[in-house]
């Protein structure tokens, strides 16, 4: 190398000689490498005026002696690249971190410098410093913010492990990434199966929803058709996905509406005695109810809506609170259980063939009614039976059981 007196000297101005200001304090937090630009500073600012007069003519005699070797011995050509922008410089810095403080290059958490910071520089070394990036990447579905130090899309994706081939990516592989980022979608290629229509079908694919993959497949979803997962949801790798071919159809039923019964206390009827005052009845809606048919299978029918066609009518029964006597004078002493077993086996509620007779003793309805009895003698209470068989025995005797009317004397 060989420099004229002149640049020598101006050299030695520019890196050594500290400027306008007498002391240079050290540099707060800048590591090792600023306490060493620090110490030079101060050093060179302790020199006696007339050695910085002197030396001028110091530096001529030297470099025609051939004594410039030693001075220029810490000046190096490095070859500096900042995030793919290349220079060749020369600098007196000692280590990487030096270098890039000189060179006013700001270095954070996510960026990469090769090589490290604390590594001493020689002439002829090279320094790359590559910053990160940050991506909002959404990959098959999963949202996650990264950094990358690559300057494309393409680099990014082979920098964070995404396998491309056959994958959807929501921007051009070759478009370059600002220092602030970018959002990226990316789908994976992956293998579904369809199975449609008694076919089963796979498939690979980079679809974003369950029904793009059906689609992917030839399968085409009609009217109620549907799927046995959502299909809005993202198709996994290896999913199987049931394609439910569905058809509808409405039923109309008229059903009855069940009538209410309301009930009075009737102090004049006997205990035990219920009388219907008016008859209730059922009234009747209409209902629509729709049918699923999934795959050929009949579903159960669901209620859509319903209409009052006739609304329903209570009925309404005079309810006996009445103590019922039991004693009638002349007829208490009789058997009146063997009668009723030979009438009626001892059952309250019993009717002949016909439907004419019923009750215990076997009353037609006008003989009931005529002792005072209302509604059927077979519904009411065994204790007014005998109570109204004892008024009938006092009126006629035996006669009206002419079969087992001899039972009562014994």
């Amino acid at each position: 190398m060989s420099n004229t007196p002149q640049e020598t000297y101006e050299r030695y101005e520019r890196y050594a000689r500290p400027g306008p200001y007498e002391a240079v304090p050290a540099e707060p937090g800048g590591g090792r490498a600023a306490a060493r630009r620090a110490a030079r500073r101060r050093k060179a600012a302790q020199r006696p005026e007339t050695l910085r007069r002197l030396l001028p003519q110091a530096l001529v005699v030297a470099f025609l002696a051939g004594g410039t070797t030693a001075f220029v011995a810490d000046d190096k050509a490095i070859k500096l690249s900042v995030d793919g922008k290349e220079r060749t410089l020369h600098t007196f810095a000692d280590d990487v971190s030096e270098l890039l403080a000189d060179e006013g290059v700001d270095v954070g958490d996510h960026d990469v410098v090769a090589p490290g910071g604390d590594v001493a520089l020689a002439n002829g070394d090279e320094v790359a410093v590559r910053y990160g990036r940050p991506v909002r990447l959404t990959l098959d579905g999963q949202r996650r913010e990264v950094w990358t130090t690559a300057r494309t899309v393409h680099g990014a994706l082979e920098q964070l492990g995404v396998r491309a081939e056959g994958a959807y990516v929501s921007a051009s592989r070759s478009q370059r990434i600002a220092r602030h980022g970018l959002a990226l979608d990316v789908r994976t290629e992956r293998s579904v199966t369809i199975m449609a229509d008694g076919n089963r079908r796979t498939i690979r694919t980079n679809a974003a929803t369950v029904r793009e993959a059906v689609e992917d497949a030839g399968v085409t979803l009609r009217g109620q058709d549907t799927t046995s997962v959502p299909q809005g949801s993202f198709p996994r790798d290896g999913q199987v996905i049931t394609v439910l071919r569905v058809t509808g159809e409405r039923e109309v039923r008229e059903e009855a509406i069940p009538y209410a019964t309301e009930r009075t206390d009737d102090p004049s009827l006997f205990q035990g005695t219920e009388v219907v005052t008016r008859a209730g009845e059922p009234g009747m809606r209409r209902v629509t109810y729709t049918v699923r048919t999934v795959n050929g299978v009949r579903g159960k029918p669901r209620r859509e809506r319903q209409e009052i066609v006739r609304e329903p009518r209570t009925q309404r029964v005079r309810v006996g609170t009445k103590p019922m006597p039991t004693s009638v004078a002349g007829a208490d002493s009789l058997n009146w259980s063997g009668l009723a077993a030979c009438e009626s086996g001892g059952r309250p509620n019993a009717t002949d063939a016909t439907g004419t007779y019923g009750g215990l003793y076997q009353f037609d309805t006008q003989t009931w009614h005529s002792l005072g009895g209302t509604g059927r003698p077979q519904d009411a209470p065994a204790s007014e039976q005998t109570y109204r068989a004892k008024k009938l025995y006092i009126t006629r005797g035996a006669t009206p059981w002419p079969h087992c009317g001899s039972r009562l004397g014994g």
